[in-house]
């Protein structure tokens, strides 16, 4: 009986001691979608943090081919001119086993502050992929780091006993968990600078609210509403990875249902604390004169919904 592609990965953590990976789960979705990288959660080879970014349509997102890309992420913790030297393969796996990988040469490679991420930027074609790599729309990467060496002293360097690897799954929103509205009242009473936040709300492994401000900030300051998603606290015990979502922001018409809806919007979202409340979202989502006008139906008796509607949504978990 052959082994799911889940088994053969966990049979290769204790032998890839120092590997990182990182099984996609939904990869056409990728493309579908027009999200333009995914990356794996930060991993600890040598004491050091590190990241895969596997871009699916190149960098600019329009190539015919897919980029691969080991990043390292510990840049808070180094100093002026630091150095990491390293040795590094990446690879895509077969499902049936870790033979006839498509795998790049070892690297040795230098990361300091003006290179971050090295990889290769014509890795594979989405052809080659989908006849090879592709079952099941799950593609499975993998990325080997040995011989780190930095110019600087690195704390908690246990060797590792065993490899690293986790499933990222991106899923299609169903449509009747797909959206949230918020009703807002009195909106002539709010001033210049204000914002304010909807209820939380759960979906997928995070809670989330809508950010508003309902006279502008940024560049929409003053004539514009600015509204954002912002993401909050994790609902579950999986791993504090950055979440994919792929989400429409909404303003409805209460009079004949010809509601404002933004394009779709691809972002991850973070993890950090000190930025999490930012969200990502419009600065000029509509104008305060449109948004006024009786007879577009946004704004009647003092009082508008606005919503947000997800397509896409990953969730990370560890194998």
């Amino acid at each position: 009986m052959s082994l799911t592609v889940e088994e053969n990965i966990k049979a290769q953590l204790e032998v890839r001691k120092n590997a990182h990976i990182m099984l996609v789960d939904g990869m056409s979705k990728l493309k579908t979608h027009k999200v333009k990288e995914v990356q794996s959660s930060v991993f600890n080879v040598s004491g050091l943090k590190w990241k895969l970014i596997v871009y699916p349509a190149g960098e600019d997102g329009t190539k015919e081919y897919l980029s691969f890309y080991l990043k390292i992420k510990d840049k808070k913790s180094l100093g002026p001119n630091w150095e990491v030297k390293c040795s590094f393969k990446l690879t895509i796996v077969p499902q049936n086993g870790f033979n006839r990988c498509q795998s790049s040469e070892w690297l040795t490679e230098s990361y300091n502050a003006n290179q971050r991420i090295i990889g290769e930027d014509s890795f594979i074609s989405y052809e080659e992929l989908k006849k090879k790599y592709l079952v099941n729309d799950k593609v499975v990467f993998c990325a080997d780091i040995t011989d780190v060496r930095p110019n600087f002293p690195v704390t908690n360097t246990i060797p590792r006993t065993i490899g690293t690897a986790e499933r990222i799954t991106l899923t299609e929103v169903s449509k009747k968990d797909s959206r949230f509205t918020w009703k807002i009242t009195q909106f002539s009473s709010f001033d210049v600078g204000d914002y304010h936040f909807s209820n939380e709300f759960k979906l997928g492994q995070r809670r989330w609210k809508l950010k508003m401000f309902p006279k502008g900030c940024g560049t929409g300051k003053g004539s514009y509403l600015s509204l954002f998603l912002t993401v909050g606290d994790f609902v579950t015990a999986d791993p504090m990875a950055k979440t994919l979502a792929v989400y429409k922001l909404r303003l409805l018409d209460q009079f004949k249902r010809n509601h404002y809806e933004t394009n779709s919007c691809n972002k991850w979202f973070t993890t950090n604390p000190d930025i999490i409340r930012t969200g990502w979202g419009w600065h000029q989502f509509m104008r305060l004169n449109e948004l006024q006008n009786a007879s577009r139906g946004f704004l009647v008796n003092d009082e508008m919904y606005l919503g947000v509607e997800f397509i896409l949504l990953s969730t990370t978990e560890n194998l």
